[in-house]
């Protein structure tokens, strides 16, 4: 008999707490923003804006979003926030849709370089839509070549750039692309998705007054609602608010809209700098003692919440790496890292994330204990022994650390 949603929700639950997780891209949501995820504004349609809805009855609606407009405006050094969007894709096409025409040049940082499908990927909507001229990163370093980003910028003269990245480890000069954009005309894109909460939290830059408009999902480092955000000049903001509704969306997610709003008014709170810097912290021990266990990190290190682990020198792949962790209860994700001859379902690499261990409660000497496991699990990755021990640690360290 099939069990029902609400036992595999539980299950859901279960998982979470027994296992450790490094993906880099998710993190625990406080028990107030999933309960108003799951609240009666879920049952209002409000199609429009605070003070122009095309339905009745949305007062209260309208100060929530206002509040949540305020709260990232505030948060991020904003002049304009739009609320809406239902995720970071979306944002990032609502972005294209208001400031370009299809077949405008633009500029993206390449997906097996650590871009995100939505920064010009032939795949994606945006690599078929527009001229995408993707950049990526030294392949001596795996950094950033400001330099030959700029002559390519000069070359190729596109009317946007993307700045902004799903698997680079270093800390992104928002500065340095700002320039290259003024001298060649285009509008910046700045998509922050994945640090966000560091930058709300003060231990990345914040990419305005560079950029001209900023995405980001709320959940990732932010610990918010699965949904995004787009901040950009007042210059703009018209344009955005088209591009969003009646572009692209209709009615806005209303209770989706509230947990926002309280994500962001968390995040301005004393306590989230607090675990932003040990996001920050963690990420720092987990490279340096995976380094000490003989692991490769691409770049050599990291600035934020994630490493990005080349496994050539440890004659294991990433699929096979991720599988083996995933047995004991370690959740990673496979990644391509620069250069990659691998295929991206089974790449040369791994990308690990600092943020739910952080949120849990744990600190360096965990990642410490944490690196320990995996070493021991990818340098014997088909012996039962060593599973069977390393499963009964997590168990340990997760009973340890409760989610709450």
């Amino acid at each position: 008999m099939a069990k029902s949603i609400s036992q595999l929700i539980k299950d859901e639950a279960k998982r979470q707490q027994n296992t450790l997780s490094l993906i880099a891209s998710e993190n625990i949501a406080p028990k107030e923003i999933r309960e108003t995820t799951g609240s009666v504004l879920m049952n209002k349609y409000s199609e429009g804006y605070p003070g122009k809805r095309y339905y009745g009855g949305n007062e209260i609606i309208d100060q929530i979003e206002v509040m949540a407009q305020a709260a990232a405006k505030k948060l991020f050094g904003a002049e304009h926030a739009n609320v809406q969007p239902y995720s970071g894709s979306p944002a990032n096409i609502a972005v294209y849709t208001a400031l370009l025409q299809f077949g405008d040049t633009v500029m993206g940082m390449s997906l097996p370089h650590g871009g995100h499908l939505t920064h010009g990927h032939k795949v994606n909507f945006s690599g078929k839509a527009y001229k995408f001229i993707q950049y990526g990163v030294d392949p001596e370093t795996g950094l950033l070549n400001y330099d030959e980003i700029e002559t390519q910028a000069k070359i190729f003269k596109p009317k946007l750039i993307v700045c902004g990245a799903t698997a680079y480890p270093r800390e992104i000069d928002f500065g340095r692309f700002g320039k290259i954009a003024k001298k060649v005309g285009a509008y910046l894109l700045a998509d922050i998705s994945h640090i966000a909460g560091l930058v709300a939290g003060g231990v990345h830059p914040q990419p305005f007054p560079h950029a001209d408009v900023v995405t980001t999902t709320t959940h990732k480092t932010l610990r918010g609602p699965r949904g995004a955000v787009i901040l950009c000049k007042n210059s703009l903001a018209e344009a955005i608010d088209k591009a969003v509704f009646p572009g692209l969306q209709g009615g806005p997610h209303d209770n989706i809209t509230a947990a926002k709003a309280i994500c962001l008014q968390i995040a301005a709170k004393p306590e989230f700098k607090r675990y932003a810097a040990q996001v920050v912290a963690n990420a720092k021990a987990l490279a340096t003692s995976l380094q000490k266990l003989g692991f490769t990190l691409v770049t050599g290190g990291t600035d934020n919440h994630m490493l990005l682990v080349d496994l050539t020198s440890k004659n294991i792949t990433g699929m096979k790496a991720e599988r083996a962790l995933e047995k004991v209860g370690i959740i990673t994700n496979k990644n391509m890292i620069p250069g990659d001859l691998r295929s991206p379902f089974d790449p040369s690499g791994m990308r690990l994330g600092t943020s739910i261990l952080t949120s849990r409660g744990m600190g360096e000497r965990e990642m410490q204990e944490v690196a320990m496991m995996i070493a021991k699990v990818v340098d014997k990755p088909t012996s039962s022994a060593v599973l069977s021990a390393v499963k009964k640690e997590v168990a340990v360290l997760t009973k340890k650390f409760p989610i709450k």
